[in-house]
């Protein structure tokens, strides 16, 4: 046996219909198997808490070693994973095809799932994770309740806290109370047939839950940018991809969701459109997580592999048929952080590629974990935890000294902005999705 891999990670399907995925003597075996070979290499000590708690608990054992270390004292480590699959990509010498076979998140995935078959699943954990529902209902006030969350409110963000677990101190992404949707068809931008692209490529947008209920802005930009390029896209939006239901190990819930996806997306896909996805974390479950949860599944697997995300989808324009004119420099530059869920799709450094199509403007990369993780950052006793990790993220965010900050992840550049605050002159910090800077670019 070879130490280390050098062959690109694979990764095995979900086993999760199987009664020995949430068995509980076997998944405590597999769980001991992973975890001592992480102790022996640990070399992920810094990606996230998870590996810090595990390591923690094995050198306060006794004898530092994983046999010492009680089953009911992993669930710590289990809390801390955010699902953000870098230990998997970027990390671990012993990921399949490598015989030691490690997959540390959909590990701690099968716990997640092994644990909520047993116990349920918190209530306001579950209520957050409901993200059609709360953003069709919050968005009939949505001017009520952003000023209930907004950061700084002495008089709910205390009482949410004590009620729902979101710490008082995190930034909470704001509603509109007209989605994505509804604004894409009131006014469609007119398709630029002078574009290099024009008549080559039809798309359709996935709109994703966050860009339709809480940042329209961000779905706009792409229409814009794809007129401008000459791709017509029609906007779409069965329902969320499910990941809030994967980080509460509900995965049964996540295969209902691909099935009705895929089904609902199954004529754009036969009729050979791209499917075009605003958030990285739902492309990242369209093209991966889905096909391995539902392998026999062929509309699922037709759907992934018709999937891109956005910035990936604008360079291959780029790359294929040639970009549209019309970008100006930026006078400043742009510092982009790419995402643990964009980093994950395996695709190269596709936001960072597609600013540098903007001529005599500057892209700084910032290529590390914001902390953020989804819901999980926001909540009381996480929020600090993210805050740290995302510490040095913020640093090279900020000592790039550019002009406009990005993310490929709406959630994460929100949490790297709000850690600017902390650094001394840094002043404050909007973070824009690298869709939108190109919009600018092209002054649209």
């Amino acid at each position: 046996m070879r130490e280390g891999s050098l062959e690109a990670p694979t990764r095995h399907i979900i086993d999760w219909q199987n009664p020995d995925f949430i068995d509980a003597e076997k998944l405590d075996a597999e769980m001991r198997r992973q975890f001592d070979i992480c102790h022996g290499c640990r070399r992920c000590f810094n990606l996230c808490d998870s590996f810090p708690r595990l390591f923690d608990l094995i050198d306060a054992a006794g004898d530092a070693e994983l046999h010492g270390v009680k089953s009911e004292d992993f669930k710590p480590v289990v809390d801390a994973c955010t699902l953000c699959d870098m230990c998997f990509m970027t990390k671990c010498p012993y990921v399949p095809p490598h015989a030691f076979n490690i997959d540390f998140p959909h590990l701690l995935l099968r716990y997640r799932a092994a644990e909520r078959a047993k116990h349920g699943a918190a209530f306001f954990d579950e209520q957050l994770a409901e993200t059609d529902r709360n953003g069709k209902l919050v968005g009939a006030v949505a001017g009520l309740a952003n000023w209930a969350t907004q950061r700084g409110n002495g008089l709910t963000r205390p009482l949410m806290e004590t009620v729902a677990g979101i710490d008082k101190n995190a930034e909470l992404p704001k509603f509109t109370g007209k989605t994505f949707v509804a604004r894409a068809k009131e006014n469609p931008p007119a398709v630029n047939s002078a574009a290099p692209a024009f008549g080559k490529r039809d798309a359709v947008i996935f709109a994703t839950c966050f860009v339709n209920y809480n940042n329209p802005a961000i779905g706009e930009a792409a229409l814009k940018v794809l007129a401008k390029n000459g791709v017509k896209a029609e906007v779409v939006y069965p329902g969320c991809c499910g990941m809030p239901q994967l980080e509460q190990g509900d995965i049964a819930r996540v295969a209902d969701k691909a099935r009705s996806t895929a089904q609902a997306l199954k004529p754009h896909v036969q009729a050979g459109k791209d499917i075009v996805a605003l958030v990285p974390s739902c492309a990242l479950m369209m093209k991966f997580e889905w096909p391995l949860i539902l392998p026999d599944d062929p509309d699922v697997k037709a759907l992934a592999q018709a999937t891109f995300d956005i910035t990936e989808y604008v360079v291959a324009i780029a790359d294929h048929e040639g970009i549209a004119p019309g970008l100006e420099p930026l006078a400043g530059g742009v510092a982009v952080h790419l995402p643990c869920h964009a980093r994950a799709q395996n695709m190269g450094a596709m936001g960072a590629d597609m600013l540098r199509l903007i001529p005599d403007t500057d892209v700084a990369v910032v290529e590390r974990c914001s902390g953020h993780g989804g819901s999980w950052g926001i909540k009381k006793g996480n929020f600090e935890v993210a805050t740290k990790f995302a510490r040095t993220t913020v640093r090279r965010a900020a000592d790039a000294g550019k002009a406009y900050l990005a993310s490929e992840c709406p959630l994460a550049g929100k949490h790297i902005a709000q850690g600017f605050e902390n650094i001394e002159g840094a002043g404050k910090k909007e973070s824009l999705h690298p869709i939108e800077i190109l919009a600018k670019a092209y002054g649209l």
